[in-house]
């Protein structure tokens, strides 16, 4: 059943419930992915699952059997930046805990939040906590298959340390740079950052930026989502593919810039199966354009 890779593996985020091979697998193969993202723990809670051996083998087993990259999406209350000591101890272990099933699964990278500075403190101050607590993180991952570790910036909202493509700089900064550090650029939250991919060259420039920011090879996944709102609007809210206000062009022309070679695509976008199948089909139809 193996197939020849893509340029740009398509895919998407996956429910789990019942089991990653047994829910996950089947799922993924539903809609079409050639790639998967999901999650290892409850996204909105903390309580970590060691998870199933069984499960776990079966996964990477149908993985690599159909060549299909895996991706772990950690829990969306992690904020390495919080003002809040439990917070951000709760979000050490919740992390540590995504890296470490991320390895058990054969993932290729875990992607984490970039989190914000709350409790009315500046940026800095926050960033340097960040940098205190992630860099142990990195420091553990010393094995040939262990995740990268997967930054994406936000869309805005509030008091966030990483929106802008600029802000990954700083951020890089205090980590080091570390080697098996990435990004992951979600389209929607880019664009609703203030990034205009909807406009002449603007996939282009976004995209040289994050180059010339971050250093060649970093970017190793995009969250492929529409948006509901204009530029700038600083409002996280996924539409379908070519339904929002970032259209079907500018997927394209992801999908033949430099910076994107052998980088996978996976939608969170709106709907169920069906939906999702046609966000797939379509994203492959884009690709094909462009091979």
């Amino acid at each position: 059943m193996t197939t020849k890779r893509h340029r740009n593996p398509i895919g998407g985020h996956v429910p789990v419930a019942g089991g990653l091979a047994a829910t996950g697998v089947s799922y993924a193969d539903g809609i079409g992915a050639e790639a998967v993202q999901v999650f290892v723990a409850n996204p909105r809670g903390w309580a970590t699952t060691s998870g199933s051996p069984q499960q776990d083998e079966e996964f990477r087993a149908a993985c690599a059997q159909r060549d299909m990259p895996a991706f772990v999406h950690a829990p969306y209350l992690i904020n390495l930046g919080s003002h809040t000591a439990a917070t951000a101890d709760s979000s050490v272990a919740s992390l540590r805990h995504s890296l470490r099933r991320g390895r058990e699964i054969g993932a290729s990278g875990v992607v984490v939040h970039t989190g914000s500075a709350t409790g009315g403190r500046d940026r800095a101050t926050a960033l340097a906590q960040v940098g205190r607590l992630l860099r142990p993180l990195l420091e553990e991952l010393t094995h040939e298959d262990d995740p990268w570790l997967l930054l994406e910036p936000t869309a805005g909202q509030g008091f966030s340390l990483c929106s802008l493509v600029a802000e990954l700089g700083p951020y890089f900064e205090v980590l080091g740079a570390h080697p098996r550090l990435g990004v992951c650029l979600d389209t929607c939250h880019v664009f609703a950052a203030g990034h205009d991919l909807a406009a002449p060259g603007g996939v282009k420039r976004t995209l040289d930026e994050l180059e010339s920011v971050t250093g060649p090879g970093r970017l190793r996944l995009i969250h492929a989502n529409d948006s509901k709102d204009v530029a700038g609007a600083h409002k996280d809210r996924h539409a379908n593919i070519g339904s929002g206000h970032i259209g079907s062009g500018p997927f394209a022309e992801l999908m033949t810039h430099p910076a994107t070679e052998g980088v996978p695509l996976v939608i969170e976008t709106p709907g169920r199966k069906e939906g999702h199948a046609a966000d797939v089909a379509l994203l492959k139809d884009l690709r094909r354009g462009g091979e």
